[in-house]
């Protein structure tokens, strides 16, 4: 039996590894030769991901919390990096697989490596191409040391090569967070504060925002705040932010009666939130995913994407972070102007079985 150990650090790692936990789970039911080990590197802590989160996404409590907790990007690096070589040096697994692009991602592919255990990275080959965003470069130093990528499309596939990987080394599976929403598409549950926000289908927006050059700066982000309240025509904001931020809102004047400020919300009341909202205003990149899939329109407040899928075939479109820029594309999205997009290919579910397919032949024949 060979064990790979699953690494996740943050909230949007447990919506990457819950369909590859479950594959792994069935193979082994039917005599499969692969066992896992999931590793919480406890890089950002979420009450929203503790018991109902796991729940809901069936995935078992953590073998191992590292406990990692806040800090610099430095001090997570270092941190995740020490203990993950203390558990490797007590019992070392046979691959680590890591996902996405957080801290973890990259500091337990460096960790693993070192000791001479192979590295898969699922979600291989994104790019932005912009070196200020940590996750960027998470993903470079992760792929430059990876023995096996898994890829969500041909663009990621494209920059692989253009990389000079192998292709024997590159396997295009899907997305693994499709995965998990088309999974869990009829067990979403309307929020607590649905009726109390006066919510109607079709009838508010959804709004994301933690990237520093929408954030950080005060004046910068209370003018995109005003664009957005009147841009949308008075329809109400709904805004899942991190206590922290939502305090840095409260001290702003004049942020926009319509925009609503909630706690963060567990996975099946978030979706339910953007697949019924009229629109979705982000500066995250799996939202765009998540809107691709399910039709709904995307304002992405960047310059660039990692996931450029999302524009060109899905409902996504880059707006950029100029709040002047906001007014003529929800302009559109009123006039009934905006595109209709499609579903990527290998979007379609069975991304988690894929991936555990090729584990399986990769590391037991």
């Amino acid at each position: 039996m060979k064990s790979i150990d699953i690494i996740a650090g943050a909230r949007p790692n447990f919506m990457k590894i819950a369909p590859i936990i479950k594959a792994l789970e069935a193979r082994k039911a039917e005599g499969g030769k692969l066992d896992f080990r999931l590793v919480h590197t406890g890089q950002h802590y979420d009450a929203c991901m503790s018991g109902d989160f796991f729940l809901q996404l069936g995935i078992p409590e953590p073998h191992v919390n590292l406990e990692v907790g806040s800090g610099t990007q430095a001090e997570q690096t270092a941190a995740i990096m020490t203990r993950y070589e203390k558990l490797l040096m007590k019992r070392k697994s046979s691959l680590c697989l890591v996902v996405g692009d957080v801290t973890s991602t990259m500091a337990c592919a460096i960790a693993a490596q070192k000791l001479c255990i192979p590295v898969a990275h699922v979600e291989a080959g994104i790019r932005s191409g912009d070196w200020s965003m940590p996750e960027e470069i998470n993903r470079m130093v992760t792929d430059a040391i990876t023995n096996y990528f898994f890829t969500t499309s041909e663009f990621a596939n494209t920059n692989l090569r253009n990389a000079g990987i192998a292709e024997d080394r590159i396997f295009y599976v899907g997305n693994t967070m499709i995965d998990t929403l088309l999974t869990n598409l009829e067990q979403l549950r309307q929020p607590h504060f649905w009726d109390e926000l006066g919510l109607e289908k079709g009838m508010y927006f959804v709004m994301t925002l933690h990237r520093p050059a929408n954030v950080d700066e005060e004046k910068g982000f209370a003018r995109l705040l005003t664009a957005i309240g009147e841009g949308v025509r008075g329809l109400p904001v709904v805004f899942p932010v991190h206590p922290r931020t939502a305090n840095t809102l409260r001290t702003l004047v004049g942020v926009p009666e319509n925009i609503r400020l909630v706690d963060p919300q567990a996975y099946l009341e978030f979706i339910y939130l953007v697949r019924h909202a009229k629109a979705v205003i982000t500066d995250s990149g799996g939202i765009t995913e998540e809107t691709t899939v399910m039709g709904v329109p995307c304002l992405t407040l960047r310059d660039s994407t990692e996931r450029p899928e999302t524009v060109t075939i899905g409902t996504n479109q880059l707006i950029g972070t100029d709040p002047s820029a906001l007014g003529p594309a929800l302009d559109r999205l009123f006039a009934g102007q905006w595109k209709q997009g499609a579903i990527p290919e290998k979007w379609d579910g069975h991304t988690g079985k894929r991936i555990v397919s090729e584990l399986e032949r990769l590391l037991c024949h």
